[in-house]
């Protein structure tokens, strides 16, 4: 099988993965998914097997980084099983993993004992009536017992995740930014991006990292840009003048990182993609299914990256929307 670097047409190598093990979830973020929804088959769903073949191959590739997503992993059951296998992985460096928090606490302990080290959760409000007008669901308490238990068991690296939403979460940042300050936590703003399945997103609903910033300086404590190391991540971040911790900013609207991408993504049901905002999808479960050797899939996930765009497109007129959502394609 051909090792050379995954790399695309504008000579961006790819070395990060991001595989979602499920679209169902527990709760219903307006930004992600819909009120009602009908979920993939069980047999539709890449199995843990399937999802570690992927891998391996895409490590004999220069694959350094996983990040499983979902829809919610959790609801995947036994996911550290897949931890386990994946660690195990010859050039993988690192696994980690998005989650709501909401069935953290009970599995905070076996996640760190498969070998997860890093964790992402995904938490707008810290306030109930608003964490419940966002995700549809009530659970805050969940959240934040999941975060805890993910402390006392020792993560290397706690970060929350929070979409910012003009009109909407400006009342949520300062709060939240306090909390992560005495918790220690790193904090992360993404903008809100045109992926909620109700079609209902609009480009004046974008609350961008500027604005965030100077909200969290008037709320909380001046900041100042932090050392960048890699300059692939897609977050800028800065540090409080006071030593007392994080805050980085996704700015995938306002801002575009699209030059550095170096990310792919695998769907729940074996599709790949090579931008969050692609049309187009290359179909893996087809070639794991029909006896395809590893050669074969190899060469379709190159010939996915190969097809890669500049960018996302979205300061174009020209821009089209995915079909699916988020939760469709993995956060």
């Amino acid at each position: 099988m051909n090792s050379l670097p995954i790399i695309d047409s504008f000579g961006r190598i790819h070395t990060s993965l991001r595989v979602s093990v499920t679209d169902r979830c527990n709760i219903r973020c307006f930004y992600c998914m819909p009120e009602v929804v009908r979920f993939l088959p069980q047999h539709e769903v890449l199995t843990f097997e399937e999802i570690f073949r992927v891998v391996r191959i895409g490590s004999e590739l220069g694959v350094t980084k996983i990040r499983l997503t979902g829809g919610e992993p959790l609801v995947r059951a036994e996911l550290w099983k897949l931890v386990e296998m994946l660690v195990t992985l010859s050039g993988i460096e690192e696994v980690t993993l998005t989650t709501n928090g909401i069935l953290l606490a009970e599995q905070a302990v076996a996640l760190k004992r498969a070998g997860l080290r890093r964790l992402n959760v995904s938490l707008d409000s810290i306030d109930p009536a608003m964490f419940q007008q966002i995700t549809r669901r009530p659970g805050l308490e969940k959240v934040l017992a999941g975060i805890m238990a993910a402390k006392d068991a020792g993560f290397d690296s706690i970060r929350l995740n929070a979409v910012s939403i003009k009109g909407l979460t400006e009342s949520e940042i300062g709060p939240l930014a306090q909390f992560a300050r005495q918790h220690e936590l790193d904090l992360r703003f993404i903008e809100f991006m045109p992926l909620d399945a109700d079609g209902a997103w609009e480009r004046n609903q974008v609350l961008s990292g500027s604005d965030v910033v100077k909200i969290i300086e008037a709320e909380v404590g001046a900041l100042e840009l932090a050392a960048r190391p890699d300059l692939r991540q897609p977050a800028v971040d800065f540090q409080y003048v006071d030593g007392r911790g994080r805050v980085g900013f996704i700015n995938s609207v306002s801002e575009p990182f699209c030059e550095s991408c170096n990310r792919m993504r695998i769907t729940a049901e074996g599709k790949f993609r090579n931008c969050l905002f692609s049309t187009v999808e290359w179909d893996l479960r087809e070639l794991l299914r029909s006896g395809a050797d590893d050669r074969q899939l190899a060469e379709r996930i190159r010939e996915c990256v190969a097809a890669k765009k500049a960018g996302h497109g979205m300061d174009s007129d020209e821009f089209l929307r995915p079909q699916k959502s988020m939760y469709q394609i993995g956060g």
